[in-house]
């Protein structure tokens, strides 16, 4: 056994060698399990409305960032309380029945979260938090991949070196995916009513952590962004 073990870490990619395709292939690999530990798609009709509703956003992140009409897209719910919503890398999204449920999310609001967790994938933000992490600790590109992917989810030192990048990710998730499920055809105002109920919804609306800005603030820069797409009137493509 600890033959096989050494075998298998000496032969795990190591962390210099990061590319996007390495973080798409354990991502699909952390799905795959975690489709296992949840039941899955057990409300045909929710599981349909998610799906459609994924389905015009994925089309039109198809046409805004074409290295994504490559990738294996898939879509799953759960009602999982515990879960909300995300995006892996590569496409691999799943949905919690009981968050949807428990805001009350219509369906532009629905758009709405999907778009956010699909920018983070299409953006390639899952890469861009390991190559920060390299950054601003050398010492990981010399150990296997799977390590640093580890220490950035649980190492405490590197979680807060990394708090600034991810507050980052979470702005551009939100204003580029507001973008997106627009130009997919929903109505702004309606995309930031999703923000409004995930502040009314927050224990603590008006606090922002290190790495998450607040209910509020979210709240805000939506309705900012929802007016100014209004106002310019700039048409979406066909």
């Amino acid at each position: 056994m600890l033959m096989l073990a050494l075998t298998a870490c000496a032969a795990a990619p190591q962390a210099a060698e990061l590319t996007q395709q390495l973080v798409e292939a354990r991502a699909a690999r952390l799905y795959a399990a975690r489709l296992n530990d949840h039941v899955l798609d057990a409300d045909a009709r929710f599981t349909t409305r998610v799906t459609t509703i994924a389905a015009t956003l994925i089309a039109r992140a198809k046409r805004d960032y074409p290295e994504t009409a490559g990738w294996d897209w898939e879509v799953h719910t759960t009602n999982d309380p515990d879960q909300n919503a995300d995006c892996m890398a590569g496409g691999k999204i799943l949905v919690s029945q009981a968050y949807v449920q428990r805001l009350e999310l219509a369906d532009a609001e629905l758009a709405m979260l999907l778009a956010h967790e699909i920018e983070h994938a299409a953006l390639n933000h899952n890469l861009k938090e390991y190559q920060q992490a390299l950054r601003l600790e050398p010492r990981w590109a010399e150990r296997p991949f799977l390590e640093l992917e580890h220490a950035v989810d649980h190492a405490d030192a590197l979680i807060d070196q990394l708090a600034a990048t991810n507050y980052e990710q979470e702005v551009e998730a939100d204003r580029e995916g507001m973008q997106l499920a627009w130009r997919a055809g929903w109505p702004p105002e309606q995309l930031a009513g999703y923000f409004r109920k995930m502040f009314r919804e927050s224990a603590s609306p008006r606090r922002s952590k290190p790495d998450y800005p607040s209910p509020l603030t979210r709240w805000q820069a939506a309705r900012a962004l929802a007016a100014a797409l209004q106002k310019n009137q700039v048409q979406a493509p066909d």
